[in-house]
């Protein structure tokens, strides 16, 4: 149980010690610093602490939101601050500081937890202020402002604030208008039924494998259950997030599953599609593959593009204030938001042509809307990049060399050769090139070998030009790529589901990269790169196996090296996200 220390002579009539009670604090009272201290030295070290002022009006939400958000180590809302326990020795030296300061036994005036969150700005501690909007947060001196505040608490309903703040303020217009008006009330449904998101996430992922399931019967029946279960399992999948936010119930592992899962149901419904389409004589695996290779590069390009940017300096452009101008605009908002076919408008616009028409169709019309989407969007990024004069940092280009994945054949040409080109991209682009040229022709292996070494040259310098964030998403739709035209070009039954497999195993690496980037918890081991070969490794080794192996041989050695790479990345994840280190991030929903 959480401890709250309230500081200074109780005030009649006051609610504070309920309401903390409320919030599972268990409550302490103080009646000057010094008694404060002794009571904060005898809190167990592994608790949350909170020292509150005994004056404190405010709305029970404004205490949920300063008290209780586990994402932060040091929180406060006027007149109150809370430590967890990493933080407990910077709220300890900041009291000892102002019991000093204030004379030890002296009843104080002014409110100690405010004072104590001064001494922690002084000590360049980060200590979390929430936007409490409309929810009133004080510590009135005179019985009048004391009427005053609780007249602005009755005022305002702080249960629709708290409904209203579990939707997210930007999100596509499908959940916006379609999903977000009823799925937070099944959060809040969640929440007094003491349910946790990770099981709402949980039971997302089963609600899309089934539909996935239903799809793969190949039947009209199956499909319309499948669309059907589809938009149930994308409800559940806001819930979940409106349910962290209402509850304020953010964890590690629940990052982490908010993350991936939605990967995994996307693109397991994609092979259910495909499943269906075969048992009605429809070979649709290609399809599967390439939409799941498009829809995994364009997240790419999402990724690449904000970790080269999130800290630049000079960080402006003529094209990102057009933008921002277009966004002042209400139409424009929602058209440029739905022309990007996010999460919500996708998985309406997969559930609805499942039900209505072929697996065929269905990805045809993926493929289509997706590659314009691909298209706006990048356009718009290399026109904002060529137009910002910014420069990157070292952080940035680190986490773009992370990105590109490069492994053990890459660092080998870079030590063994002197020639440090100063054109990254180009570089890429030049052996992405030579790559898909000899995937043509007949010399695929000769391809990778070019592409391996030119990925070793294209990170030979730090990616700081304005364009060198395109090289990670040009990599995986390289590597991506190979594996799908090889596959392809094999003609046996189970050669494309197996390149679909192994496709999916290295996207989950990747996109496990990225989480862990956003987390400033830094790359995967060096060993898991090696492990597993690289981008380029794993290009040269599967264009070697089409080149060697008979058909039905290389079908064999794609769904081998499939299982391979995904159990070594699945147990590392596993492995880091249920650790002590794995970082606290919340995943606030894909950005395309």
């Amino acid at each position: 149980m959480s401890t709250a220390i309230v500081t200074g002579q109780p005030v009649p009539g006051s609610s504070l010690e309920n309401d903390l009670r409320s919030l599972g604090f268990d409550v302490r009272a103080a009646t000057d610093a010094l008694e404060a201290e002794s009571l904060l030295a005898a809190v167990p070290t592994d608790r949350r602490v909170a020292l509150v002022d005994a004056r404190f009006v405010g709305h029970l939400h404004a205490l949920r939101l300063g008290l209780t958000d586990p994402r932060f180590p040091l929180a406060a809302v006027p007149g109150a601050v809370t430590a967890q326990p990493a933080a407990r020795q910077a709220l300890t030296r900041a009291l000892a500081r102002e019991t000093s300061v204030g004379g030890g036994t002296a009843v104080v005036v002014d409110s100690v937890a405010d004072r104590v969150v001064t001494a922690l700005d002084a000590d360049g501690s980060a200590v979390h202020r929430p936007e409490l909007g409309s929810l009133v947060a004080a510590v009135p001196e005179d019985p009048q402002a004391r009427n005053e505040a609780r007249q602005a608490v009755s005022a305002v309903d702080d249960e629709a604030v708290r409904l209203k703040s579990a939707v997210k303020s930007r999100d596509g217009f499908f959940t916006t208008f379609f999903i977000s008006p009823y799925s937070r009330y099944i959060a809040r449904w969640c929440a007094r039924r003491g349910l946790t998101p990770n099981q709402v996430t949980t039971a997302s992922l089963l609600t899309a494998l089934i539909a996935a399931g239903c799809a793969a019967t190949g039947t009209r029946a199956g499909f319309v259950a499948a669309g059907v279960l589809l938009i149930a399992s994308f409800v559940l999948d806001c819930t979940d997030g409106q349910l962290a936010r209402y509850a304020l119930k953010y964890s590690t592992l629940g990052a982490w599953l908010d993350a991936t899962f939605d990967r995994a149901k996307e693109y397991a419904y994609y092979a259910g599609l495909a499943l269906g389409a075969a048992r009605g004589g429809d070979d649709v695996w290609a399809l599967a593959l390439g939409a799941m290779i498009l829809q995994t590069c364009r997240h790419v390009v999402d990724f690449s593009f904000n970790e080269a940017n999130h800290d630049a300096t000079a960080n402006t452009s003529p094209t990102a204030a057009l933008s921002d101008k277009l966004d002042s605009v209400g139409w424009t908002v929602w058209l440029r938001r739905m022309i990007v076919l996010p999460i919500g408008e996708r998985w309406a616009m997969i559930a609805v042509l499942t039900a209505a028409t072929t697996p065929r169709i269905t990805f045809y019309v993926l493929l289509v809307g997706c590659a314009f989407a691909a298209t706006y969007t990048t356009a718009g990024r290399v026109l904002r990049s060529v137009t910002r004069r910014a420069k990157r940092t070292d952080r940035a280009a680190q986490a773009l060399a992370d990105l590109a994945d490069n492994g053990p054949l890459a660092a080998l040409v870079v030590r063994l050769t002197r020639l440090r080109p100063g054109a990254p991209l180009l570089v890429a682009l030049a052996g992405v090139a030579v790559l898909t040229v000899n995937l043509f022709v007949g010399w695929p292996v000769l391809g990778a070998a070019v592409y391996a070494v030119t990925s070793g040259w294209a990170l030979s310098r730090p990616l700081k030009g304005a364009l060198d964030w395109l090289i990670p998403p040009l990599f995986r739709a390289a590597e991506y790529g190979t594996v799908l035209v090889l596959a392809s070009d094999a003609g046996v039954n189970g050669a494309l589901p197996a390149a679909f497999g192994l496709v999916a195993a290295v996207a989950y690496h990747h996109y496990d990269t990225v989480y862990r980037i956003r987390g400033n918890a830094g790359a995967p081991p060096a060993w898991l790169v090696r492990a597993i070969g690289g981008q380029e490794g794993r290009t040269v080794l599967v264009t070697v196996l089409a080149a060697v192996l008979a058909a039905s041989q290389f079908k064999v050695a794609l769904t081998v090296l499939a299982v391979v790479v995904a159990l070594v990345v699945l147990i590392e994840s596993i492995r880091f996200w249920v650790s002590a280190g794995a970082p606290a991030v919340h995943d606030e929903g894909e950005p395309a």
